[in-house]
Formats: structure tokens, C-alpha cells, sequence
């Protein structure tokens, strides 16, 4: 898609419309999940999450912005730290339910956080993607012994666009709050305490 960038805004958002029928194949997806019987002696201890400075970010009002970290929703500032916490809270809340006894830190690594443009938003319908990409390992959180991982994720998610966006946000939903809850259960599914949920999708999307 990265000759839209070159296109006037009329001409890429008929582009996208022409597209739609054609994008390409997203997933949600790791090797394996903890086995529940290892995640059953664990407790989430802390959360490190690493947003490298080499990550290129877009503030391009476009439908596709060429760059690593696409992210609108909170107010102009540090995008890394932005999606640092957006990432670390959902892995926190995606690992309350570890219970156990052995103290443990997830250790994250983005490599891609690729949210819509609001002009994507408004301008497409029933097209879009958060594409989101990391690496995530488990440590004994006084150890430091690797206990899983490093495991490469990818856990992208069809956006809503549109009308049914604006229907989203007229209920109170977010970019945030829908990407949030995504990678909650991405992050209970690879730990062994929360339903499966890896799977693919075909969408047009950046």
C-alpha cells in the first residue's frame, strides 16, 4: 500500500474503497501458550516493556503512514511511552489471574504498534487494521532465569471504521479501550489462563 502515500486524499480513499475486496491476510498468533500447569505456580511480579528508540513514528494524516508506530487517540507527546503503557496495563490486566507462588516478570519487546489514523477511521468502512507486533518472555522475577519465551507475537485486529466506529464511540468505546482489551486476552491466552486467541483474518489494512 505504499503507493497511496504519493496519492491526493481523494483519489486514496477511492484506492482503499477499490481495494477492500482484496487486502491482505492478518493473524493473531504464537507458537504455543504456557502450559496452564506451569502458569498454575506462577504470580505476575512486574511488567518491563521495551518501545525501541529505532521505531519510527508517523504523525502522517493519511490513510496508510509508512512507520513502525501509528498512534493518535492520546495527546501529542512521546508515542514511545504511549505505547509502552498502553502494552504493559494490558499485560498486567491480562496476567491478574496468575495465582501462584513463583514471582515472575513478563519482559516485552514491540516491534510494531500500528493503530488507525482518524482519517482512516473516518474515511474507510468495514476496512482497517491494529497491527500490532512483540516479543514477550517470562523471567523468574528474582532469578532472572528465563522461564518461557522469547516468543514472537503477532496479535493484530480488525479496526472498526466508519459508521460502525462512530456507532463505537457514541457506546463509550475507544481505539484504545478495543485495542486494550485485544491484547488482554492475547496476553492471558499465551500465559495459559484465558481462552485461545490466535486466529486470522483478511482485511484491508497498513
Amino acid at each position: 500500500m505504499s503507493f497511496m502515500r504519493h496519492l491526493p486524499a481523494v483519489a486514496v480513499a477511492l484506492c482503499a474503497f477499490a481495494l477492500a475486496g482484496c487486502g491482505s491476510t492478518f493473524r493473531t498468533n504464537y507458537s504455543e501458550p504456557v502450559p496452564a500447569a506451569t502458569a498454575a505456580t506462577w504470580r505476575l511480579a512486574d511488567v518491563a516493556v521495551s518501545v525501541p528508540d529505532s521505531l519510527k513514528v508517523s504523525e502522517a494524516k493519511t490513510l496508510f503512514p509508512n512507520a513502525d508506530i501509528v498512534w493518535r487517540e492520546d495527546p501529542a507527546g512521546d508515542r514511545h511511552a504511549q505505547v509502552a503503557k498502553i502494552v504493559g496495563d494490558a499485560a498486567r490486566a491480562g496476567g491478574a489471574g496468575l495465582k501462584g507462588s513463583r514471582p515472575v516478570r513478563l519482559e516485552i519487546t514491540v516491534s510494531r504498534f500500528h493503530a488507525l489514523t482518524f482519517e482512516a477511521e473516518t474515511q474507510l468502512s468495514t476496512a482497517g487494521v491494529h497491527n500490532i507486533d512483540f516479543t514477550i518472555q517470562a523471567v523468574d522475577a528474582a532469578s532472572g532465569e528465563v522461564l518461557a519465551g522469547p516468543e514472537a507475537v503477532e496479535a493484530a485486529l480488525p479496526a472498526l471504521s466508519g459508521q460502525e466506529m462512530a456507532a463505537a464511540r457514541a457506546r463509550g468505546e475507544t481505539q484504545k479501550s478495543q485495542i486494550s482489551a485485544h491484547l488482554r486476552r492475547v496476553f492471558a491466552g499465551w500465559l495459559g489462563i484465558g481462552p485461545d486467541p490466535r486466529g486470522s483474518f483478511n482485511r484491508l489494512g497498513g
